[in-house]
Parts: C-alpha cells; structure tokens; sequence
C-alpha cells in the first residue's frame, strides 16, 4: 500500500508512529471502558462496548484510535481522563469528523492538569476512515498531517 497523507486540526499535537485501531462507527468514550472504569481493571483495556463490532474486545490501552467521532454521555470526558490515570488510555485519538466538546475538555484537562497528552487530531475526512485500516501503519505529525501506509 503506498503511503497517504491527510491533514486535520491538531487539538492536541504531538509526533507518533505506530499501528492503526479503526473503526468507521463512532467511540462510545463511556461505554469502550466500563471494565476498567467500574471494573477497576488497570492493566489492560478491552473494548466493553458490544455495538461496535471494530473494537469489541480489542485492546485500547496504548491504541491509535482512529474513528468518526466520539458518542456517549456527559461522563466521556471524565472517562478518557480516567483510563488515562489508570494508565490504560490511548496514545492518539483520530478523527474523520469534529471531536465532540465533552471528550475533547476531558482529554484537555488530563493534558493540562496532569501531564498525560493524547495526541488528538480531527477534521482529518471521510478519505481517512476509508484508507485507514486496523493495523496499518501510522505516522502523526505535530502539524496535524496523519501518514498511513
């Protein structure tokens, strides 16, 4: 596959490589961690949410998240900032669409308040979620410019 290049609004910046965990259904934040979250699980962080058939079951501690947007609640916000206190938060959160204000807050705080960045990157296009595959290669540049391939 030869490589392509997308560029979105990098809300968080920062440089990665690494491997793709995509889905082309939006990130329930709450309901992805509810085994770590009320399960206090902090040693991995398997996918809790049934709905999405792409993650289900699938490790997202460390992960690439590369999808839509997020959905869920008031709580995904405090969610993404709890897994990252746990130690079992993704290192980048993709987007094809606009972050929704709830997460984007929680991811911010968490990077703010306590040192911890998701590097985070929308608006990067429908292409992207029609390229990017679960294990494909990715490079994340601190411009916002997103390689994969």
């Amino acid at each position: 596959m030869a490589t392509k290049s997308f560029k979105g609004r990098a809300l968080l910046p920062g440089n990665l490589e690494g491997k793709a965990l995509a889905s082309k259904q939006a990130f329930n934040t709450s309901g992805s961690y509810l085994d770590n979250l009320f399960g206090g699980n902090t040693t991995s962080a398997p996918c809790t949410d049934p709905n999405n058939k792409d993650f289900y079951k699938k490790e997202l501690k460390g992960a690439i998240i590369c999808t839509p947007m997020t959905v869920g609640s008031s709580l995904g916000g405090a969610s993404l900032m709890g897994v990252g206190s746990l130690g079992v938060g993704p290192k980048a959160m993709l987007f094809s669409e606009h972050i929704d204000s709830v997460s984007y807050a929680g991811l911010l705080m968490d990077d703010v308040w306590n040192d911890r960045r998701v590097i985070t990157i929308d608006l990067l296009g429908d292409e992207f979620l029609e390229t990017v595959k679960t294990g494909d290669p990715i490079a994340i540049r601190e411009d916002g410019t997103v390689e994969v391939g």
